[in-house]
């Protein structure tokens, strides 16, 4: 199923929750004593944070809202705080935690798996949290002194536009959170994809300052009493979020399509179409940006033509490749179709983990010139021609 459809789910299911989310029994009241937009800054550094680590941050606020809360109300607080929902997510937390620890002393082998298995996780906390608890918290803005205040000003004291305030913002906080959300997700691809642990553990690290420095800031505002420090901060991690969101939604993708291959062992089901096949393109071409997904396929001219839809959703356009000859490229730990000059060759398309094991089929395909050695495959097989002065065949 396609990220797009997913988030768009969660968004419809969302303002659902949203119109009923004032009348929930069970969901916190903004804090009366709070200075006038005191509320809404706290809302959006928290919702900021939960969107660098949906896990950690739903189960973190979870737990300060349960126990700031007097005992004997506790039971109206809503899922995410309470102690069945956010004690065993902070024991996991904590697991992933002991994991990056140890990261940089276990081999790539055994820590990948554990990479997927977070990404996954970091995935579904987050579309849970985007339609479970995004509204909830974007429903804690309203400030009883503000719309309701003024209409009652003018004579309509009875009327309560609460709705109208929920309708429009849970999409808009919506909106921002998941903005932030795949700039989180992008760094756990990254993660996914780097084959030096030390390179992990500079990401992680970088993830969990800028989460520091959320909570940091609003922490700080908060014991100021200048509580738009915190939103201000977050204001601008989510406009930074906003400028890479197309870079960070197609790695993101990748990464999805990447799991779902590794998880469900799709190479050994999957068996390349006759004429089509779904592919990623490898770098930026005539204003195409890398990552785009979409269907590689022949057209009338004999070309390579990609058919991509921008953002998964909008108006088909077509690409074609640069003309020449093309061949599938072996790597560790990827496979790609190279433009070939000579010796030299340049990776045009990068093929999921699904295409493993089927090389030979793709050149029958797309009528390629074969099958060449890429990236450390190249590497290993030049140093054996160096030292046993022998020219080594091409790995089927």
């Amino acid at each position: 199923m396609r990220v797009s459809l997913l988030i768009t789910l969660a968004f419809c299911a969302s303002l659902l929750t949203a119109s009923a989310v004032t009348r929930a029994e069970g969901s916190p009241a903004p804090s009366r004593s709070k200075a006038s937009g005191a509320q809404f800054a706290e809302s959006v550094s928290t919702i900021t944070g939960v969107a660098i680590s949906p896990l950690l941050g739903t189960s973190a606020y979870g737990a300060l809202q349960y126990y700031r809360t007097p005992e004997d109300q506790r039971h109206t607080l809503p899922w995410f705080a309470q102690p069945m929902f956010f004690v065993p997510a902070l024991l996991l937390v904590g697991a992933c935690f002991i994991k990056d620890t140890a990261g940089t002393a276990l081999p790539t082998a055994l820590k990948k798996p554990m990479d997927v298995a977070e990404t996954v996780e970091h995935k579904i906390s987050g579309l849970v949290a985007t339609g479970a608890f995004v509204p909830f918290v974007a429903a804690m803005m309203h400030d009883p002194s503000g719309p309701s205040a003024m209409f009652s000003s003018m004579g309509m004291a009875t009327a309560d536009f609460t709705w109208l305030y929920n309708i429009i913002m849970v999409p808009v906080m919506m909106v921002a959170f998941v903005i932030v959300l795949l700039a989180s997700n992008a760094i756990n691809v990254l993660i996914l994809l780097s084959p030096f642990t030390t390179v992990d553990a500079a990401l992680k690290t970088f993830r969990t300052a800028i989460l520091g420095s959320v909570v940091g800031t609003a922490a700080f505002g908060s014991w100021s009493n200048h509580p738009w420090i915190g939103a201000v901060w977050a204001i601008g991690i989510i406009g930074f979020c906003w400028l890479i969101s197309g870079w960070s939604f197609r790695l993101s993708h990748f990464g999805l399509a990447f799991v779902w291959d590794f998880c469900t062992f799709r190479s050994s089901r999957f068996v390349p179409d006759a004429t089509e096949n779904k592919v990623f393109l490898w770098r930026k071409i005539n204003k195409v940006p890398a990552r785009t997904y979409g269907k590689l396929k022949r057209d009338e001219q004999g070309n390579l033509a990609l058919t991509y839809r921008p953002w998964l959703m909008f108006a088909p356009r077509t690409l074609v490749l640069p003309e020449g000859t093309y061949a599938v490229g072996k790597a560790v730990f990827w496979q790609s179709l190279q433009r070939v000059e000579g010796e030299d060759a340049q990776n045009m398309i990068l093929l999921p983990p699904r295409y493993r094991g089927h090389a030979e089929e793709l050149v029958k395909v797309y009528n390629l010139a074969g099958v060449r050695e890429a990236g450390l495959r190249r590497a290993w097989k030049w140093l054996r021609e160096l030292f046993t002065g022998k020219t080594q065949p091409a790995a089927a």
